[in-house]
């Protein structure tokens, strides 16, 4: 057999592989994390922290300036500018400039100086935990996640802090920063997925307690206004037409009026002697709960973001301390109630992004009428006692002006230069909204919490201590207001004369008044105090027997 001469043969090219880019690395991950605790929050002291992402779908195509200047909000235009012209934003590791435009599977990376606003110091609830679960009961404040600001002062790191360096907690569902309640947290892997996928099919029955402005209705009320997502970077959700189908059911568990929150009385002061003084700075009372507020049971049949929130604001009654949804300084007197268009977007998000910058939250009110008479001498001339009051309410709310909310300081760090915030006011820790049970619809489990302090009766008021299971009655006897208006017998006595959402009183009822140095007074024409006719008075009596028999 001849040979016959043949080319080499060639190996087929090797297989293109792409390393995986080079990323920036947090210069600084101490453990343990560095928490202390301080004036009842759980702080974080400053550290360095580099942000690693991923580029997001709506990213594409767009310059970093653009994408920094209309996603983020933690700092100021002119940071986001410096950073990116002094090399402390990289793509794929390698410094970015503004004008870099980004494509799909870049890492973009931020080095920067973090500062982590506190939290509170309660403690994490633990409801039930067994091989495969830990369900929690989540303080007010604290996000789940590390997020934009918060990454130590979060429920996931909080966890691995108690528990090791080595744990890795897997939250199932996730409830809103300000929101309290159940939580499911998953111990390992095939745990998380078995509650998540159990979630994800509908198969849970969720229900959440809010204290709410006003009066609310009585009877089951169903909102089924749809949601639209208008601003992610602000995290503001509106009812529209267009948006996403969401239905809530609603029942009042109590009403407590004005007098319930005018009751509160202002903190005793111990001196070490022994000695009480009167407090100084009386507490604030929130702005939406002068006309009383309730405790409303809700049922969420879809899971829309913000979805009770929205719904709680279009039907007239929000959550009275919520920080966006009940905040006069953005939607005005009247809340956006019953408002399913988009005219005064831009006016909203332009008045929202001011919040926590240079203003605060519109939710709360300084009580000038609970300032205590100033110890003078018995017969010094009233003209100089009430300067004397004057200039102690004065104080005392500038004083209160200056700690109730968390904005911009105008401190810098020593560090970085970043201008730094005021810790956040006592309303601001929490939302009233909490996730109070979870219960499987096949009747397997179900997790409760216990009512929080804030919708429990005021002091020498009755009312509920738990929230009761939820019973669904029959469709017939459900309120529905959804795809359209909320009916006038729906409104509050506070709306204006002139909204058509006003309900009628009494003509001879004036209702309640506040009186400087008195507090809440009735000066109903039918209270006898103030020249109510004898028909009146003798009802009233009748009426006060009875209740003692």
């Amino acid at each position: 057999m001849a040979l016959v001469n043949v080319d080499a043969v060639k190996a087929p090219p090797a297989e293109q592989f792409e390393q995986p880019p080079d990323v920036m690395v947090t210069p600084c991950d101490p453990w343990p994390a560095p928490y202390y605790m301080e004036g009842g929050f759980r702080r974080v002291r400053p550290y360095h922290y580099t942000f690693n992402t991923y580029c997001k779908e709506r990213w594409r195509g767009r310059n970093l300036e653009d994408i920094f200047l209309s996603e983020f909000r933690d700092r100021p235009p002119e940071y986001y500018k410096h950073a990116l012209d002094n090399g402390l934003v990289c793509v794929n590791g390698k410094p970015a400039g503004r004008d870099t435009v980004i494509k799909n599977g870049q890492m973009i990376s931020h080095t920067l100086h973090r500062h982590e606003p506190p939290v509170t110091a309660l403690p994490i609830g633990i409801i039930h935990e067994d091989e495969d679960l830990l369900v929690i009961d989540k303080p007010a404040g604290v996000p789940v996640h590390s997020a934009g600001r918060y990454h130590y002062n979060s429920v996931c790191e909080i966890l691995r802090a108690e528990r090791g360096q080595g744990w890795l907690p897997r939250p199932c569902n996730r409830l809103d920063r300000l929101t309290s309640g159940v939580m499911f947290i998953g111990k390992h892997p095939k745990g998380a997925e078995k509650m998540t996928t159990q979630l994800q099919a509908r198969s849970v029955q969720k229900e959440y307690v809010a204290r709410v402005k006003g009066k609310f209705p009585d009877g089951v009320v169903v909102c089924d206004q749809p949601i639209m997502q208008v601003s992610p970077k602000l995290g503001l959700n509106r009812v529209r037409a267009t948006g996403k189908e969401a239905k809530t059911k609603f029942r009042r568990l109590a009403y407590y009026p004005p007098e319930a929150a005018a009751s509160t009385t202002a903190p005793e002061v111990h001196t070490p002697g022994g000695d009480t003084a009167r407090a100084v700075t009386p507490p604030p009372v929130l702005a939406n709960e002068t006309e009383g507020y309730s405790i409303v049971h809700c049922f969420p049949l879809t899971g829309r973001t913000h979805q009770i929130r929205v719904h709680l604001q279009f039907l007239g009654h929000p959550i009275t301390n919520d920080p966006i949804y009940s905040n006069r300084r953005v939607f005005g007197p009247e809340l956006a109630r019953n408002e399913d268009h988009g005219e005064r977007d831009e006016e909203i998000m332009e008045r929202l992004h001011k919040m926590g910058k240079t203003e605060v939250a519109d939710t709360a009110t300084y009580r000038t009428h609970l300032t205590a008479a100033p110890n003078v001498p018995p017969g010094t001339d009233p003209a100089v006692l009430a300067e004397i009051m004057s200039r102690e309410q004065q104080a005392a709310a500038e004083d209160y002006e200056k700690r109730k909310g968390e904005r911009l300081s105008g401190d810098l760090c020593d560090v970085c230069g970043t201008e730094l915030y005021t810790d956040p006011g006592p309303h601001e820790l929490g939302l009233f909204l909490h996730a109070v049970a979870y219960a499987d619809l096949n009747g397997n489990w179900k997790y409760r919490s216990k009512m929080p302090t804030w919708g429990l009766p005021p002091k020498g008021m009755e009312g509920p201590q738990e929230v009761p299971d939820w019973v669904t009655g029959p469709e017939s006897e459900e309120i529905i207001y959804g795809h359209g208006t909320v009916p006038p017998e729906i409104g509050t006595e506070d709306d204006p004369p002139n909204s058509g959402n006003r309900r009628k009183k009494n003509p001879g009822d004036l209702g309640h008044v506040l009186l400087r140095g008195v507090g809440y007074v009735n000066i109903s024409q039918n209270d006898p105090a103030f020249g109510g006719n004898e028909s009146s008075q003798q009802g009233t009596t009748e009426s006060a027997s009875s209740t003692t028999n």
